[in-house]
């Protein structure tokens, strides 16, 4: 609303200066960017985002199978392997053990797989995701995760270009003030010598 006043205000002002009439353009051009261009923009990108993540979910959710797995024993540890603080971490939520499944074909597997310590001892049963093949894969992403993604993903996109018309809008301004005080030194250069002497018009 001020950038629309400040164009108004300047159309027909006798003491209106060009770079005046450019930063209130300027402004009204910035305004419209963010009322328009920018939610416009975090739209786009939101729904580009959920149309590629949902696209990901039916994919994974069409080629994982999950199953019931029957842990057998821990996991061996190999003597003197100093766990990572990732690791260590990790541990403390989820153990390693040897765990017995059944493929999508109806086989019999084992392996060493991940769980939780609720469901790491020996005859636990704990769900497990498996490919196509029965290898052991990582949960499918969830629908309701994936629409959550994308919002942040059409959030931050409207964040970053309302900062990038906010920081054009700046960068413009200044360098008008610039160009306006470069004019006041010029003529203040032409008319100060001679200002407030007798005779010289002032």
């Amino acid at each position: 609303m001020r950038a629309v006043t400040g164009l108004w205000r300047w159309r027909h002002n006798p003491l209106r200066r060009t770079t005046d009439l450019v930063e209130a353009w300027v402004a009204l051009v910035a305004a419209l960017a963010l009322c328009l261009a920018v939610p416009a923009a975090g739209w786009a990108a939101g729904a580009a985002a959920q149309h590629s993540l949902q696209r990901t979910v039916h994919a994974q959710q069409q080629g994982r199978v999950e199953t019931t797995a029957r842990v057998l024993r821990p996991a061996p540890v190999a003597p003197g392997a100093a766990a990572s603080s990732d690791q260590a971490a990790e541990q403390r939520f989820r153990r390693a053990v040897v765990a017995r499944w059944t493929a999508p074909d109806g086989t019999s597997r084992t392996g060493t797989v991940t769980t939780s310590r609720a469901a790491s001892a020996p005859g636990d049963a704990f769900s497990l995701w498996t490919d196509r093949d029965g290898r052991p894969v990582a949960a499918p992403l969830a629908r309701d995760t994936a629409r959550a993604h994308a919002v942040l993903v059409g959030l931050m996109t409207a964040v970053l270009a309302g900062a990038g018309v906010e920081l054009v809008r700046r960068l413009v301004m200044r360098r008008l003030r610039c160009r306006r005080y470069a004019r006041l030194d010029r003529a203040w250069a032409e008319v100060g010598p001679d200002w407030g002497r007798t005779g010289a018009g002032s």
